[in-house]
């Protein structure tokens, strides 16, 4: 039994169904790609931190980690994250533009109490350990307040 794909040709083992779904995804990824207008399909997105300083980090970020997380893996040491994400402390404080800001999801009343006792508060100011990233936040630039740790 044969089956044709873009650009391939599966030999689907009557025998293993589990190789045959396989093999069928692996030789859709190409057209998949095409069809997205990208080279690559990737859970992965860039996101610029900007620091008190002036200084412009680019950072890559997973799809599905927070932003705390991503300040974590990419070393930003301007972003404390004391508490470890567990919403105790407020050293992962970020400041969203106003339009970026109106698409994230509503603050929760615990969240709001932290940031009480943050520095610099601002109309638009989260804390990272609660906004997990997507893919609308492609290109997205978050400003780091002065003295968050």
């Amino acid at each position: 039994e044969t089956e044709m794909l873009p650009g391939r040709i599966i030999r689907a083992a009557t025998s293993s169904p589990v190789l045959r779904k396989k093999a069928v995804r692996a030789a859709r990824l190409p057209l998949l790609r095409a069809i997205s207008g990208s080279r690559r399909v990737s859970d992965d997105v860039k996101i610029t931190f900007l620091t008190a300083e002036g200084t412009r980090i680019e950072a890559p970020a997973k799809i599905g980690d927070t932003l705390l997380d991503v300040t974590v893996k990419n070393e930003i040491d301007e972003v404390e994250g004391a508490c470890e994400g567990t919403l105790a402390c407020s050293t992962c404080h970020m400041i969203f533009e106003p339009e970026v800001f109106e698409t994230l999801p509503a603050i929760e009343e615990e969240e709001e109490d932290m940031l009480d006792l943050a520095i610099g508060v601002e109309d638009t100011s989260r804390l990272g350990c609660q906004i997990k990233v997507t893919a609308e936040m492609d290109g997205m630039e978050i400003r780091l307040p002065e003295d968050a740790c």
